[in-house]
């Protein structure tokens, strides 16, 4: 049996694991990179494996990072089974098209004239296309359910087991009896606990192996109500001012948290019922109309609200903004607004628009509820920079910036050292986190056996 690392090794994008087990090859997860040109462009590289000799994905839940490279996969010859939660092949359409349209976009860009680099100065093609994103969904084939066992061959089981991360997420355990038997435990995205929405980690217990994420693995969040105070504070200081409120979103999960709070602050008095919301997203909005179709998949406190018929993401002054000219029409709209636009570490997507318009008002306020990688938009204006480029534009950084945390949908250090004594596994692999947070984490569980992978790494288990 053999494990092997091929993404979000000393990193926090780009998952991708592979096991060999009982005569099967099977990946969990195969996630795009993310970040700056230069991190993207590990994407369009060989893999590090022969995708025609994948038999099964595994796919924990539906963010880009776990399943953005999917479609690469199949262009490169895989025709096996994808199998992922109900609620994971919903989102992931979702997701992998409006990726595809992205990249097909971005392509379109980089191709005029005054664009083009090097010497051959040809066309610059997409990483994927449409066509390869539909070409995913032929693939896909069981659907999971939460601790219903699949088999995948003679002696090899896998469990899908609720993540608490994202809608549909799981961490997937898969036994295998070859030399005697064996539990296997990938975390996927873990989340945290006692949130609004979603259900806790739910990870099975005492297992051999497992294979975690850290991408908060050397800090903790603020406590709820203390995030809340900041954020509505955030936001009517700005009202205020007189300007607008920018929130670089994530289609998946903090769409729908900040929608929830927004609703929530309304009625708690927190904020005036007035206030005017703008979710100007796609796939946010196709998104959260997955997120209503699936009540079984919610805590207790959302699941109440389904009952009672009270839509958890339907603030006051609510606004879809889906046809771009919906999105032009914003420009017009000089404050008071409140604006939710993709994507979250700012590297495509409306909110890029957004921030060109408003990052240059001292009235204006961007709020980044998220976690932002190294190299990205994000990441820049988060660490302070007074101007950056967008759209090859030289854009100054005047409005106020709050870089709000406590709304993460990822464990912090406590919660996934919580996560790691229930499962507890004799051997852990950390993935998906920045290298010092990974260290800070293997410190804190006190176990010798906690190995940190390198990308291509291979481990005999």
């Amino acid at each position: 049996m053999k494990l092997s690392f091929h993404g979000a090794d000393r990193g926090v994008t780009g998952s991708c694991h592979m096991l060999e087990a009982a005569g099967r090859t099977i990946l969990i997860d195969c996630g795009l990179y993310q970040g700056g040109r230069q991190i993207e462009e590990e994407n369009a590289r060989d893999f590090g494996f022969d995708a025609a000799k994948i038999d099964i994905v595994l796919l924990t839940h539906a963010h880009l990072d776990h399943c953005g490279r999917l479609p690469l996969l199949t262009r490169r010859g895989f025709t096996g089974e994808i199998i992922a939660t109900a609620a994971t092949r919903e989102l992931a359409r979702v997701v992998l098209l409006d990726a595809a349209h992205l990249q097909e976009e971005e392509a379109r860009f980089r191709s005029r004239p005054h664009e083009r680099r090097g010497a051959a100065n040809e066309p610059v093609e997409p990483l994927f296309s449409l066509l390869d994103a539909m070409d995913v969904f032929d693939r896909f084939g069981r659907v999971a359910a939460y601790r219903k066992e699949i088999e995948l061959a003679p002696g090899l089981r896998a469990t899908f087991f609720d993540a608490g991360h994202i809608l549909g997420s799981a961490s997937v355990l898969i036994e295998a009896d070859e030399g005697g038997a064996r539990k296997i435990l990938f975390s996927g995205d873990i989340g945290n606990y006692g949130g609004a929405l979603l259900r806790d980690p739910d990870p099975p217990e005492n297992v051999d192996v497992a294979i975690m994420e850290t991408t908060y693995g050397d800090r903790l969040h603020r406590s709820l109500p203390a995030t809340l105070e900041e954020f509505y504070l955030a936001l009517n200081e700005a009202f205020q001012r007189g300007g607008n409120v920018i929130i670089p979103t994530f289609a998946l999960e903090r769409t729908q948290d900040v929608l929830f709070f927004l609703r929530e602050g309304v009625e708690k008095n927190k904020l005036a019922p007035s206030i005017q919301v703008f979710l100007d997203s796609p796939m946010a909005i196709s998104a959260t109309e997955i997120f209503r179709k699936h009540p079984d998949c919610y805590g207790p406190e959302t699941a109440r609200l389904f009952a009672e018929r009270i839509d958890p993401f339907g603030p006051p002054g609510l606004h879809f903004c889906r046809e771009t000219a919906d999105s032009i029409a914003l420009n017009s709209i000089s404050g008071g607004a409140v604006i939710l636009a993709g994507s979250g570490m700012c590297t495509g997507g409306r909110v890029r628009h957004h921030l060109r318009r408003n990052l240059g008002r001292p009235d204006s306020s961007v709020i980044f509820v998220g976690f932002a990688a190294k190299g990205t938009l994000a990441r820049q204006i988060v660490d302070g920079a007074r101007h950056v480029t967008i759209f090859g534009e030289n854009v100054p950084v005047r409005a106020h910036i709050y870089t709000i945390n406590g709304f993460s949908a990822h464990a912090d250090q406590a919660e996934l050292l919580a996560w790691r004594r229930t499962a507890n596994p004799r051997r852990t692999f950390l993935v998906h986190g920045e290298e010092e947070a990974m260290k800070s984490f293997a410190a804190k569980t006190g176990d010798a056996d906690v190995v940190l992978p390198e990308l291509g790494q291979t481990f005999d288990l």
